[in-house]
């Protein structure tokens, strides 16, 4: 920033892209108009990248040497040629009353973010962290004008989120980001990496999201996720965040990656042990020639990632819907019989524990207890049907009903060389289902019916429907 000898300032051209780019001024192109700036009383743009201030000076408040960056995400997903997503900024030699002036919303707590006025998107200032005690909140931060855009990169987890893009749309990296990017690695950023449990979280979802483009965890990463576990670190976790990760995971394109990372350093036994338990639980090869349920599991939930793109209730399903083999008796063994009832009491405590939500834990207590009568839709006679769709509600909520088809026909697809295996079961029970919806209560009135009359009179038509339809 420059002055002129009759008092005017020029912005240069970092500020002015920084002010375009980061929607801080609502016109991108004025050539002569008025900018609506609520810091600057007056200005006008001499061209599309350089801002020329009028003869009123800058107010007191205002630091000339801010500068915004964008950050973290954007920036990876960029290189990657991934479209979409939050942008998130940095701002760099800043006071919290330098945005209040422009107009931007504090939501941070536990330190300054702010929100765009008009875009809503998140502004933090430059901020460095120490740690004070155990777990996710024992961190002390510390946000100053004097933070430099490197220490704030430097705190981040993972190297592919530890980069940043000025104004001009130049990239810094000052710990290797795009180079782990080419080389498909999630790397941690420094060894304060372990100071933070959540970021193990973080790791095995960002394992979940990038798979399919052939990422891994970093040895060296895995090493430290290790030592993390071992130090207790982990279980300092709140249940609320550690559903929060993983439900974000469940919605990934692989989630069988976030349950595979959780595993390698030993999380996973301490997070889900009711998951964990089903790893070297055999299964009958005639039916699961992977054997194993915890590599089942991966299959369904894999299969359900594509059946149900981004619906995690249906990957909660998923994934707990054989809880119960590993409760089965070894003189038992690999048969599994009585599984889906067996696999309630363990659901619900792990439900209970991470505080998973209603909708979540209602439909994988349906998929628990009713899996085994889906997959068998086919030879159940009508009442029975019947039975399966008051059971499961599916009058009254088909969206749900539809929900727990698409985790049943995951199941049936999770198995090893059966993932384009049809699933007619699902397309004759919605039309089981339909025929039954069509039978009304006001139908059956006409005769005269009405109490436990009326009820059972109703329920043999609906029969009749369904058994009609068996014989089209």
């Amino acid at each position: 920033m420059t002055s002129t000898p009759d008092g005017a300032m020029i912005v240069g051209e970092l500020a002015c892209r920084v002010g375009v780019r980061s929607g801080i001024s609502q016109r991108k192109r004025c050539q002569g108009q008025i900018l609506n700036l609520p810091a600057f009383r007056s200005m006008w743009c001499g061209g599309e990248k350089t801002f020329k201030l009028s003869l009123t000076p800058f107010p007191a408040w205002h630091n000339p040497a801010m500068r915004i960056y964008l950050v973290g995400g954007a920036v990876r997903d960029r290189l990657l040629g991934r479209a979409g997503g939050d942008r998130d900024y940095v701002v760099v030699g800043a006071r919290p009353e330098d945005l209040l002036a422009l107009g931007y919303k504090p939501v941070g707590r536990d330190f300054p973010v702010f929100l765009h006025p008009e875009t809503g998107a998140e502004y933090a200032l430059a901020r460095t962290e120490r740690k004070t005690a155990p777990g996710y909140h024992g961190f002390e931060f510390h946000a100053d004008p004097a933070v430099t855009l490197e220490q704030d990169l430097a705190r981040r987890d993972l190297t592919i989120n530890a980069m940043a893009e000025d104004a001009d749309g130049r990239l810094i990296d000052p710990h290797g980001g795009a180079r782990d990017l080419e080389a498909r690695l999630l790397r941690h950023v420094a060894p304060a990496f372990v100071e933070d449990p959540v970021r193990l979280l973080r790791v095995a979802r960002f394992a979940a999201r990038f798979a399919p483009l052939g990422f891994r965890v970093a040895d060296e990463t895995r090493a430290l996720m290790q030592a993390m576990v071992a130090a207790g670190e982990v279980d300092h976790l709140v249940p609320e965040r550690v559903w929060t990760e993983m439900a974000r995971a469940l919605a990934e394109p692989q989630p069988s990656a976030f349950l595979r990372t959780l595993r390698a350093c030993g999380a996973l036994a301490v997070l889900l042990p009711e998951v964990d338990a089903l790893y070297g639980v055999p299964q009958r090869a005639d039916f699961h020639p992977e054997i194993d349920t915890g590599l089942h599991i991966e299959l369904v939930l894999d299969q359900a990632a594509r059946l149900a793109p981004g619906d995690a209730e249906v990957a909660f399903a998923a994934l707990t819907h054989d809880l119960g083999k590993a409760l089965t008796p070894a003189d038992v063994l690999p048969r599994h019989i009585g599984h889906e009832h067996a696999g309630l009491a363990p659901l619900a405590a792990l439900c209970a524990r991470l505080k998973v939500p209603n909708a979540h834990a209602e439909l994988a207590r349906l998929a628990c207890r009713e899996h085994l009568r889906v997959h068998q839709a086919l030879q159940l006679r009508p009442a029975t049907v019947l039975d399966l769709l008051e059971h499961s509600d599916a009058l009254r909520r088909p969206g749900r009903f539809a929900q727990l088809l698409a985790a049943c026909a995951a199941d049936q697809r999770g198995r090893d060389g059966h993932a384009e295996d049809a699933y007619p079961q699902a397309a004759w029970l919605q039309r089981a289902r339909a025929a039954a919806a069509a039978v009304s209560a006001a139908q059956v009135m006409r005769e005269g019916l009405d109490g436990p009359a009326l009820g059972e009179a109703l329920r043999q038509a609906r029969v009749r429907a369904i058994a009609a339809l068996a014989r089209d």
